[in-house]
């Protein structure tokens, strides 16, 4: 855990990994870092998170602009998490690719002139590419990658990229670098109505007349609860190896379908599944689970919450908003 006076800078601290992390750090008590976040509007974060706004020191700015960093104070500790997941696949590829790049870049240049001792880059399970049908759990050491021609790679090459920026920072600087590859998570704070498939079946069970997946329904995935991200993030910024990546995700694995019946059986029994089979509508990924034994076994991480137990923490949450 932080020692005292930890002071942390987080970017990103506006989507879903900074409300995961803000309400476990508001929950440490004395025991919670300084926190301040760099954020493009942080009026609209107060005004939907009063809460937790009060809680952190706000600064206005883009993580693409390096002046955005000028005259933010000395911090011990930054968590670099200002990729958009949700909106960004929306975005033209060389965009989506320098806006990844570019903002770690930036927040690498501040942190080196900051005198922040420990980096985390919260990166992607995408950056391994397809996983092979063979390959049950992805390791950390397996080192492939999505094919770099194919634009729609953008993303996760983008994230691999950045990765590698963070090793080069290292080498020159000596800051503390280490890496997140995050996979598949649920909570409160996943937003409906976009690619996330858990937020889209949990929404249909409770709004609509029947929960739709599109695809076939075959693709296996795992989930991890924003409670425990939470607790692994902040775990890697303080603890991680220098210079190492870890997995960050459950290793409990389930097929889209049965993801589908799952929440149907947690939050509207006998509501009906559609699975329309819909091949267009089908992920590349076949399988995305990763293997978590280096954070199980090096930082004594685990998953504590069922992924049922998750799910009805995701759905009651929006029942009461």
């Amino acid at each position: 855990m932080f020692a005292l006076n930890s002071n942390v800078l987080l970017t990103g601290g506006t989507g879903f990994f900074g409300l995961a992390l803000l309400r476990y750090w508001r929950g440490l008590g004395d025991k919670a870092p300084r926190v301040t976040i760099l954020s493009r509007n942080p009026q609209r974060f107060t005004a939907r998170y009063p809460d937790l706004a009060n809680f952190v020191t706000w600064r206005t700015g883009d993580v693409q602009d390096p002046t955005a960093f000028d005259n933010l104070g000395a911090f011990t500790h930054l968590l670099h998490g200002a990729t958009d997941s949700t909106l960004g696949a929306s975005l033209e590829s060389l965009t989506r690719f320098d806006q990844i790049l570019g903002g770690t870049r930036n927040a690498l240049d501040f942190a080196t002139k900051a005198g922040v001792r420990r980096f985390l880059l919260t990166s992607s399970g995408g950056v391994y590419g397809r996983q092979p049908s063979d390959l049950e759990k992805i390791p950390e050491h397996y080192l492939a990658m999505p094919d770099p021609l194919d634009t729609k790679n953008a993303y996760s090459v983008a994230k691999r990229a950045s990765e590698h920026l963070c090793a080069l920072y290292a080498e020159r600087h000596q800051i503390e670098t280490v890496v997140a590859r995050c996979f598949a998570f649920v909570g409160p704070d996943l937003p409906f109505n976009t690619h996330f498939a858990i937020g889209n079946f949990i929404r249909d069970a409770l709004f609509e007349d029947e929960i739709t997946v599109s695809g076939d329904g075959t693709d296996v995935r795992t989930y991890l609860d924003q409670r425990d991200l939470a607790i692994w993030l902040t775990t890697l910024l303080d603890q991680g190896v220098a210079g190492e990546a870890y997995n960050v995700g459950s290793d409990q694995e389930i097929t889209i379908s049965g993801l589908a019946h799952l929440v149907r059986d947690r939050v509207a029994p006998g509501k009906r599944v559609q699975i329309l089979g819909n091949s267009k509508a089908s992920s590349n990924r076949a399988r995305y689970v990763p293997s978590i034994q280096k954070a199980r076994e090096g930082l004594r991480l685990d998953v504590k919450v069922p992924l049922s137990d998750a799910i009805d923490f995701a759905a009651n949450a929006h029942r009461r908003k």
